[in-house]
């Protein structure tokens, strides 16, 4: 499994566009398709809500990516 870690610059960043600029989709809408079709889990559980609020101390992964967020 390859893990990154993401700093935050704000309070929260939605979850579409943290997988755009983790580099795991081109777009933000591409991160929602991901999102729609049941391929992302925060916190180990799947997630459906397209602009969901991460915060500093989640993980979220997709398939064998995991991405670690940390406060800036």
């Amino acid at each position: 499994m390859q893990t990154l870690e993401f700093q935050l610059q704000g309070p929260y960043v939605e979850l579409n566009q943290l997988l755009k600029l983790c580099g795991l989709c081109d777009s933000g809408g591409a991160g929602k398709v991901i999102v729609a079709e049941g391929n992302v889990r925060v916190n180990g559980k799947t997630e459906l809500r397209k602009t969901c609020k991460i915060v500093a101390g989640q993980k979220v992964r997709l398939g064998d990516v995991e991405i670690r967020v940390v406060a800036e």
